[in-house]
């Protein structure tokens, strides 16, 4: 006799990969500068804080003042050095100011190259967020065949599980889309 297999445990969890690989390619995305001020640009910046390598996100309050403008306020002044070396050593293209308490950073357009650049990192993100869904489709797709050849799933259920998993992976690839071409249009936005 056949063991008893939980299917729509699979697809549940297939689900929860996949909505959290799309969250991870969303987050991506945001790191991405377009020109607006935006906290995500710096957040995961990494600051040497008393000779450890400290995500800027712990050490201080990261607010926008306007639409082109980042406020860093460090929680320790002491650490104010470190973190405008770490903005000056970034790939951000932005020069900090600091007056004594915080770090002003004022974010310019970038030129049409740059948007063009910044497009293609877009694309790539996309593409590698497209990749981890289908990995995730394929990984639940293998246990329900090796559910079928044990004969604990028929050829019929293994047909519509399959079905099932292709509709999500479409729903979760569409997102990307979406979110990808939002993205674009962000950084084509003069």
């Amino acid at each position: 006799m056949a063991e008893e297999v939980d299917t729509d445990a699979v697809i549940a969890d297939t689900k929860t990969k996949m909505a959290k690989a799309l969250e991870h390619t969303e987050e991506e995305f945001a790191s991405v500068r377009t020109g607006r001020a935006n906290p995500a640009l710096v957040e995961h910046l990494v600051v040497d804080y008393y000779g450890s390598p400290t995500p800027l996100m712990t050490i201080a309050g990261i607010t926008v003042s306007d639409a082109r403008t980042l406020v860093i306020n460090p929680y320790d002044r002491s650490s104010l050095g470190a973190i405008e070396t770490a903005m000056r050593n970034s790939d951000l293209g932005a020069n900090p100011t600091n007056d004594g308490a915080t770090i002003r950073i004022t974010l310019q357009p970038p030129t049409e190259e740059r948007r063009k650049e910044l497009i293609k990192v877009v694309r790539a993100r996309s593409e590698e967020g497209k990749v981890a869904i289908r990995a995730i489709r394929r990984s639940a797709r293998h246990q329900f065949e090796v559910w079928q050849k044990q004969g604990s799933l028929t050829t019929d259920d293994l047909t519509d599980l399959e079905k099932e998993l292709e509709q999500l992976t479409s729903h979760y690839i569409a997102g990307l889309d979406k979110a990808l071409e939002s993205k674009e249009r962000d950084l084509l936005e003069v």
